[in-house]
């Protein structure tokens, strides 16, 4: 299968350029999270994994969640460059969203500043924003990237590129 990639535009970033294994990175985008009605989260110190082919994953403070929004969930998962993933629920406003969010508790070496971070499936919330920007869900159900105006693909994660 060819890719295409899409050449970005001034102020744009291609997935394509990302290495792998992924980066880490410090931003300070104010990053806001609706669900159940609620804001769970409106923070300027997120993290930002870039990795080719995916849309950023952001990760947010525990301590920038609303308390009581992420509670435990049954189940991890296993990702070679991050280590272990725990899982949450999301609960707010009277709305339960399963396994909607994950965290790295003890990251492999390279990804230690995920520590004490969240990460979260942008299609399983009322909404998520960065910079004002509502982010739209990256596809399928695999990956948990965040599509903004700013990054362009073509991105892994809908049917038939998980082969990439």
């Amino acid at each position: 299968m060819t890719i295409s990639r899409i050449q970005p535009g001034p102020d744009q970033e291609s997935v394509w350029d990302y290495p792998r294994p992924p980066r880490v990175e410090e931003t300070t985008e104010r990053v806001v999270v609706r669900f159940g009605g609620e804001v769970v989260v409106d923070t300027r110190s997120a993290l930002r994994v870039l990795e080719t082919s995916h849309p950023p994953a952001y990760y947010l403070p525990v301590s920038a969640f609303a308390p009581g929004s992420l509670v435990p969930a049954p189940g991890s998962s296993m990702c070679e460059y991050k280590g272990r993933a725990a899982y949450f629920d999301m609960r707010a406003g009277g709305a339960v969203a399963e396994r909607a969010a994950w965290a790295y508790r003890s990251p492999l070496p390279g990804f230690e500043a995920l520590a004490d971070h969240v990460s979260l499936y942008p299609a399983a919330m009322d909404s998520c924003e960065v910079n004002g920007e509502r982010v739209v869900p990256q596809e399928g159900t695999f990956y948990g990237g965040w599509i903004t105006s700013r990054v362009v693909g073509p991105f892994k994660g809908s049917p038939g590129t998980l082969g990439w």
